[in-house]
C-alpha cells in the first residue's frame, strides 16, 4: 500500500469498571467508520465493559489500496491494537463478514499467537450469508451491484436521523459507491460469495446474531440461516428495523447485547482462558 492514512486504528471508547473487565471491540461495515456505534455507545454508560471501536480501511473515508490484503487480515490488525486482546467482538454488516472470514482461517490454521485473538464470544449485526453457492444466481449479482447506491443511501438515512432530504442522500450515495470503487465492491461480494465454504461447525464461540426484520441489504433469511449453521448461536430479528440495529433500535440493542455478553463471557478467576 501507498503511504497515507493509517489502514487501522483503535479507540477506547469506555473504559470499563473493576480490575480486569472484559473487552469488547466493535468493527463498522463498508462505508462506514466507529460512529455508527455513537448511539449504541450512549446506551452503555452503565455498562462495566471496556469498549473500543476500530477504524477500517473500508471506512467512509477509504484508505487507498486496501483490498490489496483481504478483509480477514484488517480484521486481525484491529484485534491486535487492543491491549490484550478483545474478549467479545461485535460486528456489522460487512465488518461481521471480515470478522467469520478471520474465524474461519483461524479454525484451520492456528498458533498459540492466533489463540490470543480468538473471541470468547461474538456479536454479528447484519451479516450477509447463504448456506449453498446455488444461492447465488445472477440475479442476486445483478442486485446488491445495481442497487448498491439505494443501499447506500439507506444508510445515510438511518445515520442522519432522516435529516437529508431523499435527493440529496441518493447523490451522496453516488458518491460513495464511486469512491467505494469497483475493487471495493468486488471485495464485498466476493467475501459474500464465499461464505458457503465457511467452516462455521469449527466457531465454537457463543454467537448472537441480530438482524432487522425490514433489511433489504443483509435479509433477515441470511440471519437465520447463519444461525442454524453455526453451533452455539442464536438470531434476534428486530420488527420495524432495517440494516443499522444498533441505531434504529439502540435501546433494545444495548439490552440484547449487554445481556449476551453477560451470561456467555463472564470474566473468570482468570483472564481469557486462551490466554
Amino acid at each position: 500500500m501507498s503511504e497515507g492514512p493509517e489502514p487501522v486504528s483503535v479507540r477506547l471508547r469506555r473504559p470499563g469498571r473493576g480490575a480486569d473487565p472484559l473487552r469488547v471491540l466493535l468493527l463498522h461495515g463498508l462505508a462506514g467508520g466507529a460512529n455508527v456505534w455513537d448511539a449504541h455507545l450512549e446506551h452503555t454508560t452503565g455498562s462495566p465493559l471496556e469498549i473500543w471501536t476500530a477504524e477500517l480501511p473500508w471506512r467512509a473515508e477509504e484508505v487507498p489500496g486496501w483490498t490489496g490484503h483481504s478483509p480477514a487480515h484488517w480484521t486481525e490488525q484491529a484485534m491486535r491494537r487492543v491491549p490484550g486482546g478483545p474478549d467479545v467482538v461485535m460486528a456489522h454488516s460487512f465488518g461481521a463478514n471480515a470478522l467469520l472470514a478471520l474465524l474461519d482461517a483461524q479454525s484451520v490454521l492456528s498458533t498459540p499467537e492466533d489463540d490470543l485473538l480468538r473471541p470468547r464470544a461474538v456479536v454479528l449485526v447484519s451479516p450477509f450469508y447463504r448456506p449453498r453457492p446455488e444461492a447465488f444466481d445472477w440475479d442476486a449479482i445483478a442486485y446488491y451491484l445495481n442497487d448498491f447506491d439505494r443501499i447506500l443511501a439507506d444508510g445515510l438515512r438511518v445515520r442522519s436521523g432522516g435529516r437529508l432530504p431523499a435527493g440529496l442522500r441518493q447523490e451522496m450515495a453516488r458518491k460513495v459507491r464511486d469512491r467505494i470503487g469497483p475493487y471495493g465492491w468486488v471485495s464485498f461480494f466476493d467475501t459474500y460469495l464465499r461464505t458457503p465454504a465457511l467452516r462455521t461447525d469449527r466457531m465454537t464461540m457463543p454467537c448472537l446474531i441480530i438482524g432487522g426484520a425490514e433489511d433489504f441489504a443483509s435479509f433477515p433469511v441470511d440471519s437465520e440461516a447463519l444461525r442454524s449453521a453455526l453451533p452455539y448461536a442464536k438470531a434476534e430479528i428486530l420488527p420495524d428495523c432495517g440494516h443499522f440495529a444498533m441505531v434504529e433500535q439502540a435501546a433494545e440493542f444495548a439490552v440484547l447485547t449487554e445481556e449476551f455478553i453477560q451470561s456467555v463471557a463472564p470474566r473468570p478467576l482468570r483472564s481469557h482462558p486462551n490466554r
